[in-house]
């Protein structure tokens, strides 16, 4: 580990990541993103139809295990405990890696983590790099930064090649192009897949046959490969990448070199620990009852596999998110996307609205973890109101990740940034005020009750008489109003329990 670069569980927060590298901020709010995803009816039931699936089919696997809690409850105690040991476990991780002939690199950001791939792809003289899907390479903007240097990155996995064949961005965590239809698809390969038969279908089996065809020579050719992993584990120096498809273990082992882009939170004390994840991870995710492709590689091993290897150990904004007792647990997350199926609030705007790589209900506190909140107009403050709380998050995250608690104390840190940087107080700080001065007096939270009693003549039908003003026309323009009760709890109780004077 370098000197002066130690992330530890009760220091002080490191450095926010930088949202001018990589892919961990949009260019706009989340509310003015989701306004247009609202709009695009395609979207939505491209969205509806492929979350309500993989949700029925986790429920369903899900229930065939009788241990799921206990398995849960496994799961979060490793990861805390992982947390709280975090700086030694990675020095155990970086020596069983040197020790098994890797290489380990340390970067502090996004910017040093795409430097230290580029230098290593051009000390090899390759010009292009295959890549199994890893989030943290599309965190740091590795594509981008690749492209640059005028080397060609091919993404592997289905997905994230419709994703780069469209120039688009990702919109899920396990299914990047969720957001794409078969015929889009079929377009996009007819379009940008080089050598494809022009009469080809949507049928999703011969979209498949197409891909695996195009990836097939660029597997054959391809001499540096880059890799994120599921999970790393500091006893052996074991690094674990499972898939669905195959192309991860093509990636493993056919080329020459072996770039592995990890954020540090993915290290896991032992190898024993891979048993409890490797059995909440599939049926959360995938909903199956195992994955597979699950390829583990350990350093290097002479005639099999890579010859070089090397990692790259990330922070971006991570030992800030270890700082903070609470928001710590956000780096439990072991990328899943059980919570992003069950978000009513995901599943009607899509992934594009959050503009980080990372979105949903995780994508909502992660982000704002590893950048900081401004307290003004930056796109990543409007993420922890990206949410309902109704908490379905919260019940099927497999590492039981408190997520709506989060999300609370993420919009508290936000009103007291806010406070700090602006003369006068945010709606939410100014409507908690006012609540406190109203509860803080006996006399005056009962006229405040008969008050909001009088309130219900003007609600008709679930909708207000008069136009509300704004902000407050931007909860009634898409809800019902409440309908208010005829008395107060306080003229209830008077009227019905006490005694006749």
């Amino acid at each position: 580990m370098p000197r002066g670069w130690a992330p530890g569980p009760a220091g002080v927060r490191g450095p926010a990541a930088d949202t001018g590298v990589g892919q961990l901020s949009g260019d706009r709010s989340f509310p003015a993103a989701a306004h247009d995803a609202l709009a695009d009816t395609r979207l939505r039931a491209n969205l509806a139809h492929a979350t309500s699936t993989i949700r029925g089919k986790r429920a369903q696997v899900v229930a065939e295990v009788p241990d799921w809690e206990a398995l849960r409850d496994a799961g979060s105690a490793i990861k805390a405990d992982a947390m709280a040991c975090l700086p030694e476990l990675l020095e155990q991780l970086e020596a069983a890696v040197v020790a098994r002939g890797g290489v380990v690199h340390w970067a502090r950001d996004a910017a040093e983590a795409n430097a230290i791939v580029v230098d290593l792809v051009k000390a090899t003289g390759a010009d292009e790099v295959v890549k199994v899907k890893s989030m943290a390479t599309q965190e740091i903007g590795l594509n981008e930064a690749l492209d640059a240097a005028g080397i060609t990155p091919h993404e592997t996995d289905l997905a994230e090649l419709i994703v780069q064949l469209g120039r688009d961005k990702p919109s899920h965590i396990l299914v990047p192009a969720i957001h794409r239809g078969r015929a889009e698809i079929r377009e996009i390969f007819a379009r940008e897949m080089p050598g494809v038969d022009p009469t080809l279908t949507d049928d999703p089996a011969a979209l498949a046959a197409a891909a695996r065809t195009h990836l097939r020579e660029v597997f054959l050719r391809a001499r540096v490969a880059v890799s994120g992993a599921n999970f790393a584990v500091a006893e052996t120096g074991t690094l674990t990448v499972v898939e669905s498809e195959g192309n991860g273990r093509m990636c493993l082992t056919l080329p020459e070199v072996l770039i592995t882009v990890m954020g540090i939170e993915k290290v896991i004390p032992t190898w024993r620990d891979l048993e409890v994840f490797l059995q909440l991870l599939p049926r959360s995710s995938t909903g199956e009852r195992m994955n597979p492709y699950t390829s583990t590689w350990t350093g290097v091993v002479p005639g099999d596999g890579p010859q070089e290897f090397h990692l790259v150990l990330l922070d971006n904004g991570r030992t800030r998110a270890l700082a903070d007792e609470l928001g710590r647990t956000a780096l439990h997350c072991i990328r899943c996307s059980a919570c992003l199926n069950v978000c009513p609030v995901y599943e009607r705007t899509g992934g594009h609205a959050y503009g980080s790589v990372y979105p949903g209900p995780i994508g909502a506190i992660l982000t704002p973890l590893l950048t900081g909140l401004t307290g003004g107009d930056d796109p990543n403050d409007s993420l922890p109101y990206a949410s309902s709380l109704c908490g379905a998050c919260y019940d099927v995250c497999p590492v039981k990740i408190n997520i709506p608690d989060i999300l609370v104390q993420l919009r508290a840190e936000h009103t007291e940034a806010h406070a700090d940087t602006h003369r006068l107080p945010s709606p939410e700080a100014a409507a908690m005020k006012a609540a406190a001065w109203v509860m803080a007096d006996d006399g005056r939270f009962a006229k405040a009750g008969r008050a909001a009693g009088w309130a219900r003549h003007g609600i008709r039908d679930g909708k207000p008489v008069l136009p509300l003003p704004p902000p407050l026309n931007g909860w009634t323009a898409s809800r019902d109003a409440p309908a208010l009760p005829t008395e107060t709890f306080r003229d209830w109780w008077d009227r019905t329990r006490k005694a006749p004077q």
